[in-house]
Order: C-alpha cells, then structure tokens, then sequence
C-alpha cells in the first residue's frame, strides 16, 4: 500500500497540540481523517518520545467498541486508561455516533493532562448548539480529499497525473490501493451508494434514497452553474417529476451539505460590497464522486478545472465566493441598462483578497478578452489573476492582470503572488 503524507494537516494538529481545546477533525467520509490521526500523528508522536500507553485510541466506527457508544461506558473507558499525571492524548474516531458526546469531551477538557482530538463525517455536530456545548473550547480542523499537490509524485508527468485526478479525485484509497480503471470506477460508484447516500439517508431517517439521489445526480451535472431549490424543482417538473417541492429540495441540499459532499458559494456584488442570497453556485468535495454520480460522462474539462480550483482555495485556507461586477451602459436606442458579469472566485484569507477566473484555454483572442473584461472593471487594488490549462509561462497584462498556467497555480501556492 502506498503511503501519502498530508503534511500540511500534520502541521495543522501539532501546533494546537495541548492548546486545552479538543481538535475536531471534520471531512468528508474516506477522505483520510482517521488514517491523518491514527496513523500519521500517532507517529509523530511516538517519534517524539511520546509513550503509547500514553496515546488512548477509540474507534467508534467499529464493531469491537459498540458497548463504548454509550456515553458513561465511552468516560469510563477512558478515565480508566489513565494511570499518571504525564499528558494523554485521546483520540477518538467518529464521535457523532455516541449521543451525548459533547458531555463526554466537555469532561475530558476538565482533565489538565488531557490532549483530545475527535473526529466526524458531517458538520451537525458542529451546529451551534454542540459549540455552545463545548463553551467555546473546539478548535475544527477541516480535511479534505487529496490535492493534487499530493497526488503528483505518483506520477511521471502533470498531465499524466491530471488525466486520473480530474476523472478519479482525490479519495485516498484510489491511491493507496493501485486500483485499476475498472476499480476506481467501481469504488466510486460503491462510495456514493453505500457511504454517502446510506449515511445521509440513515442519519435523516428519510423512507428511502431516491429523493436525496436525484437531487444530487442534478447537482452533478450541473456543477458550478447557479440554482437554487426553486430551479431544481423546475427541472424536475420539467422532466415529469412533481413530488419535489422547492421545501423537500432545501431540506435535500442542507443534508447533502452536513454531509461535506458539496460546498456552497454565494454570489458577492463586488462593486456593491453585499452578498446575494439566491442563486448559488455548488461545488463537489471530491471530483471523483461527482463523476460518478453521471457514470463519467458530461465530463467537461471546463466545469471539472473550475471545481478543482474551488477545492484548492479552500484546502490553503481561503473563504471563496462566486463575484458579481455590475456594469451600467448606455445601449443603442439611448437607454442606460446594467449588465453583470462574472468573476469565477473571490478568494478571502484575512487581508488578503483574489479575483479569479477559470479559463480552459485562452489561445482565441476572443476568449482572452471575454476572461478579462470582468477583472478590468474591478477598480481596487487587490491581485486579479486567470488561471489556465495552456501551457505557458506566467505573464501579466497591460492592467496587470497576472495569467498563470494550472500547475503552477496547483503545486506552488505562492504561484498567485509573483
């Protein structure tokens, strides 16, 4: 089995080591959460001279620790292993499935030589109500499938590397194992089934999965255009399809979302400085499953680069948005009307902002111009950059619009601020 590191996330937990607060590594299903803890950190720490009695590791997910589903077992359990005063780190996988847990990691907390780290497959228990229940002490630290970056040393070549990621994804398993074309494909489609649609329809008690399938089947086809439940359920008249109401497809879309499977991005009025409720843009977590979902046809470059360089920003950090630049002209018969045009991403990480768009190819002049006009007509001084597949060196425009080839965007993340 092949071995990826994920050192970036490694860096992420150890500098919250002991910081009193429990770590809760969040991520899609089979995205690497449990390998990245009990795996890769525990390593990390026994090579750093941690003893591993001190290191206290739970599965929940596992058959062996259903008695430990109950809450007062799971303490129990724990306050058991503990026989000094040194630090303990606990690790427990997929703590969702304990009701109550929130009781058992606040009590943890109490413990001064504890160090806790927990892990969960969707965002509910991260609503509200359970971070008012940790009394500000969580601390998320999201994974996500691998990057590119981290898949490419796999292979001879980017584009080689490129061929597989933008078809397959980024799920750690299709690495590790060597699958075959034949095996990745049947993974993928076992992974939708049997994990993802399962889980969202167990865990939302919903009668059966037909509902929460359709609705992601369309959102897998129409990956980074805007709609909201309104147009879905529209497409689904359309197609004869009247049992979906805009309410059952909302109550569809947050599932699909606690789920981790797709992300949504607003639209934000760049000049206006507001954000726009409805519509919306959705963006797969894992290209791979997305994929699937349409049995790997529909598989436009286009849409599939635009999606892989949402799940970029987001891995370094960044809040991304879908930007709106309103433009005000006076038309042919003397009359002033307002056209919007797009900028793919608004990149936020702190200070720092980005203006980006996603261009398959800018070889046509006509095209060069059309990724341009809506960078050209931001006025603040933020960099505005266009991301391409052709190959060429990086280069700015007259208004020094930076342009930059796809693997230099994907595997230098300081790419963006030549």
């Amino acid at each position: 089995m092949i071995e990826i590191k994920r050192d970036a996330y490694l860096q992420r937990l150890i500098k919250r080591m002991g910081n009193g607060r429990a770590k809760v590594i969040t991520g899609i299903r089979r995205c690497g959460k449990s390998y990245l803890l009990f795996t890769i950190f525990r390593d990390y720490l026994l090579s750093s001279g941690v003893d591993d009695s001190h290191i206290i590791a739970i599965e929940l997910d596992d058959d062996e620790n259903e008695h430990l589903l109950d809450r007062h077992a799971l303490g129990l359990e724990i306050r058991s292993r503990i026989k000094d005063d040194r630090t303990y780190y606990v690790f427990l996988d997929e703590i969702q499935n304990v009701d109550g847990f929130e009781m058992v990691i606040n009590g943890l907390l109490h413990k001064p030589n504890l160090d806790v780290y927990i892990t969960g497959s969707n965002s509910r228990f991260l609503s509200s109500d359970i971070i008012t229940e940790f009394r500000g002490r969580g601390d998320e630290v999201r994974v996500r499938p691998l990057s590119f970056n981290e898949i490419r040393p796999l292979y001879g070549s980017d584009d080689e590397a490129w061929n597989d990621y933008s078809t397959y994804g980024g799920l750690p398993s299709i690495y590790a194992e060597k699958m075959d074309d034949e095996q990745k494909v049947s993974f993928l489609g076992y992974a939708a089934r049997t994990i993802y649609i399962k889980d969202i329809t167990e865990r939302n008690k919903l009668k059966d999965d037909k509902g929460i399938s359709a609705v992601l089947d369309l959102l897998s086809s129409a990956t980074g255009s805007l709609t909201n439940p309104s147009k879905l359920a529209n497409t689904f008249r359309s197609r004869g399809q009247r049992g979906m109401s805009d309410k059952t497809i909302s109550s569809y879309l947050r599932f699909i979302e606690e789920s981790y499977m797709v992300e949504r991005a607003q639209r934000y009025d760049i000049k206006g400085k507001d954000y726009i409720e409805s519509p919306y843009k959705f963006y797969f977590s894992d290209i791979g499953i997305r994929n699937s979902r349409i049995s790997f046809r529909q598989v436009k470059e286009t849409h599939i680069m635009e999606n892989i360089i949402y799940n970029e920003l987001r891995v370094r950090g960044y809040l991304v948005d879908v930007g709106i630049v309103p433009h005000r002209y006076r038309a042919d018969d003397g009359r002033y009307r307002e056209r919007q045009y797009e900028v793919d991403f608004v990149a936020n990480l702190a200070s720092r902002r980005y203006y980006i768009q996603s261009a398959l190819t800018l070889l046509d002049e006509g095209k060069l111009e059309q990724e341009l006009r809506s960078l050209s007509m931001i006025r603040d001084s933020f960099r505005k950059i266009v991301i391409t597949r052709d190959r060429i060196k990086p280069r700015r425009t007259e208004d020094g619009i930076l342009i930059i080839n796809l693997f230099d965007f994907l595997l230098h993340p300081d790419a963006m601020d030549q």
